[in-house]
């Protein structure tokens, strides 16, 4: 028997594979291709304190090896999710995490307190790194006094598993990690998107209705990777990595440089069962190479 399970804080992952935030919907968009039990947990996309559209179309782009985006955080507002979204996830078998992002503290804070009534629901993702909207996301995250003050605020009124989720698009990811983990971060993860642009030539004009967006896809790995270990060494927090994973042989750079988990992001939209495979391959490593308890290359590198 090969033991896969991993910690994040309070609560146990049945194997480190999640989905990342925007990419995978509720869930209920995939329960037609994968059975959700498979995953380690599954972290639902962007909830603010108000509906929103999102940025105008384009909004998505394909660019060599990865893609762009500036949908800007368009969802149903916390209100909706918990109570019409939330009655229907609530039952599935696996760890599920709502991403809250905000325009203010005090928009935080009041999704933070929503979420933290449903029973459900063992952690959030405090996002303050999104590089595609307007007001808050990754102007929260890109100085360590105003991380560490939103997570400050956010702890006060949230009571379990707290993740930050970090920005690449900073001087030191490191000097962020240390101010939320200060602050009373439970964990983090990273990296968001970088910040990215590209242009149409034949219209002459940029390809996002935005101009930039978030670059994803295989193409940021090495940054991301890099981030990584720089960050797992740096806190004594627990670290979930992502940024370009489609195997599970990019799942165990990340391990290896220290995450404890991962979460699958862009690949989801190439192949729905992405996440699912990466399961398959980290148990087949872990037969080949002898390996009982995936927990035994955690942080090897």
């Amino acid at each position: 028997m090969i033991n896969l399970s991993t910690q994040i804080h309070d609560i146990t992952l049945r194997n480190p594979v999640m989905t990342a935030s925007g990419t995978f919907g509720y869930g209920e968009e995939f329960t037609d291709f994968i059975d959700l039990s498979r995953l380690g947990g599954i972290v639902v996309k962007g909830t603010t304190g108000q509906r929103r559209q999102g940025n105008a179309y384009p909004r998505m782009a394909e660019t060599p090896a990865g893609m762009l985006n500036a949908v800007g955080l368009q969802n149903v507002g916390v209100d909706t999710f918990c109570a019409e979204v939330y009655p229907r996830i609530r039952h599935y078998d696996t760890n599920i995490l709502v991403n809250v992002s905000g325009s203010s503290i005090e928009e935080y804070c009041d999704v933070a307190a929503k979420i933290d009534a449903l029973d459900a629901i063992p952690g959030i993702e405090l996002n303050i790194s999104c590089p595609n909207v307007k007001q808050g996301g990754m102007g929260f995250g890109t100085r360590p006094e105003m991380a560490a003050q939103v997570v400050e605020a956010v702890r006060r009124v949230y009571h379990k598993t707290l993740v930050v989720k970090l920005t690449p698009n900073v001087t030191s990811i490191v000097d962020i990690a240390r101010a939320v983990e200060g602050a009373g971060a439970d964990a983090l993860s990273l990296i968001n998107t970088l910040l990215g642009m590209a242009v149409d030539v034949e219209r002459q004009r940029p390809m996002l209705s935005t101009v930039t967006g978030g670059l994803s896809g295989p193409c940021v790995k090495p940054v991301a990777v890099r981030c990584v270990w720089q960050v797992a060494h740096a806190v004594q927090i627990p670290v979930i990595g992502m940024g370009g994973i489609v195997t599970a042989a990019d799942a165990l750079e990340f391990l290896m440089a220290g995450a404890k988990a991962v979460e699958v992001g862009t690949a989801n939209f190439l192949d729905p069962r992405t996440t699912v495979h990466i399961v398959e391959g980290l148990e087949d490593y872990c037969r080949r190479h002898n390996i009982s308890d995936i927990n035994e290359i955690i942080g090897i590198i």
